[in-house]
């Protein structure tokens, strides 16, 4: 599932959409809409300008001019494509006053919702990981007792990190993904919010991690998959120690981490 890197990669390439007017908007598949009437969301964005993109957490939300919100989530294969012909796999076709913008999504994960008002799933995030400060990050961990890793994926702990971003930062961190979130030294603590922003950030600017289908509007594929040190290296060495990557599950997902570089 794309994460907050590549959602900010994504926002990132789309942002020259700002400004154009969706003309019109053809819906082929309910399913990515969650239940919603396609006759009645192609009205509702008929006509309106995109007068702003942005990300919260692994949502993309388009604000609408003169009002409403295109709220998008990718799920596992969804993709937003600038221009192109439409494949078997396009289930949501927005032609602008130039251009076109296609939505793919082979696995029909994702959603789209339009909102008159700003969608409620977006205000119960948790902050964003980038702009958390260290003592709001040490509040918001107090008293967990749940691991490290499952508080992490929580999406109203911090907003955007998921399964590789988490293991990435754990491992530079040096904390075991099952260390008990409330039991951590406020200095260990200070290394993990270290280390989560300067993840993010290096994936950001590496236009994230492509790992199986991902790619950002334009097809470009992310690269920073070749600097992870921990996520999907089962069994490999340490870039650290040399000792080999074990993989455990943590709240139901794979974690992957070093037995000797990191502790509880």
């Amino acid at each position: 599932m794309p994460e907050l890197p590549e959602v900010e990669t994504v926002v990132r390439s789309i942002a020259p959409l700002v400004g154009r007017r969706i003309v019109a908007a053809e819906f082929r598949c309910l399913r990515v809409l969650r239940g919603g009437d396609p006759d009645a969301m192609a009205a509702n964005l008929a006509g309106k300008r995109i007068a702003r993109v942005e990300r919260y957490g692994k949502f993309i939300l388009i604000h609408l001019a003169p009002a409403g919100y295109l709220m998008i989530h990718l799920g596992m294969t969804g993709k937003l494509l600038l221009g192109g012909p439409a494949g078997k796999h396009t289930h949501a076709i927005f032609t602008l006053s130039r251009g076109v913008l296609l939505y793919d999504d082979s696995r029909q994960f994702g959603r789209l919702q339009y909102f008159d008002l700003m969608p409620p799933r977006l205000e119960k995030l948790g902050p964003e990981p980038l702009e958390v400060s260290f003592d709001d990050f040490l509040a918001l961990m107090h008293g967990r007792k749940t691991s490290i890793k499952a508080l992490l994926l929580n999406q109203d702990f911090v907003r955007g990190v998921g399964n590789i971003y988490a293991d990435e930062s754990l491992f530079r961190a040096g904390i075991h993904p099952k260390a008990i979130a409330g039991r951590l030294r406020k200095d260990r603590a200070k290394k993990l919010w270290e280390a989560v922003r300067e993840v993010l950030r290096e994936a950001i600017d590496a236009g994230g991690s492509s790992i199986s289908d991902y790619v950002d509007a334009e097809g470009r594929r992310g690269w920073f998959q070749i600097q992870h040190r921990a996520y999907g290296r089962e069994g490999e060495p340490c870039l650290t120690c040399g000792k080999p990557i074990r993989r455990v599950l943590v709240a139901q997902r794979s974690s992957h981490f070093c037995p000797a570089c990191q502790r509880r």
